[in-house]
């Protein structure tokens, strides 16, 4: 039998105030994953779409600002999927960014979690009447880094240089995502990519 609890994924880097939300939101019926950094969020986020993301702003490793401009820049397919930030920061200036980048809402700490759990509430009900069907393919995040780069012209050498790799890790990466996607060249991957919506060219 499915879960057909929402899954929330809450990217917090102080694990007592990640747990608490994860508690919360658990006992509210919804199915919540956690991350600590940036950067296990984003890799979270390409593994298994969550319906909501909450993420902390001031992370080590990617701040909550570097990774939802990651997400947007690289996978055109989240644009929809709300996210929430979660922040100390009660500072105007820090929201109107959020707000810039696409955040959908901010939840000031410490939470409550009436308001939180009322935001949540009314983020996922606007999706749920306005989201199209995601495509199957789940792709890594060096799959997708690497098919988008592949996508705006760049050799898998000049790919190996910009993401800090071989040139050979490069290519094991395209060819994992061409077998995912089913088709038999590197051009036909980043088409059927961007046309899914996976990789922004």
């Amino acid at each position: 039998m499915t879960d057909a609890r929402r899954k929330i994924l809450c990217i917090e880097d102080d694990a007592e105030t990640a747990a608490l939300i994860a508690e919360e939101l658990i006992e509210r019926g919804f199915a919540v994953s956690i991350a600590h950094d940036g950067q296990q969020g984003f890799a979270a986020i390409l593994r298994d779409t969550p319906d909501l993301v909450l993420c902390d702003v001031s992370m080590p490793v990617m701040t909550g600002f570097e990774l939802l401009e990651k997400i947007t820049s690289l996978a055109p397919r989240f644009a929809d999927m709300p996210f929430v930030f979660l922040t100390a920061l009660a500072q105007r200036e820090a929201e109107l960014r959020g707000r810039r980048l696409g955040a959908d809402d901010y939840v000031t700490k410490p939470v409550d979690f009436d308001i939180l759990s009322s935001i949540v509430e009314a983020r996922l009900a606007r999706v749920a009447r306005t989201r199209p069907g995601l495509p199957a393919v789940q792709l890594s995040e060096r799959e997708v880094e690497a098919l988008a780069w592949s996508a705006r012209g760049k050799t898998s050498g000049e790919i190996a240089t910009i993401l800090g790799l071989s040139k050979r890790t490069v290519d094991f990466h395209i060819d994992n995502a061409r077998q995912k996607l089913g088709v038999a060249t590197r051009i036909e991957a980043v088409v059927k990519a961007a046309s899914a919506g996976i990789i922004k060219p």
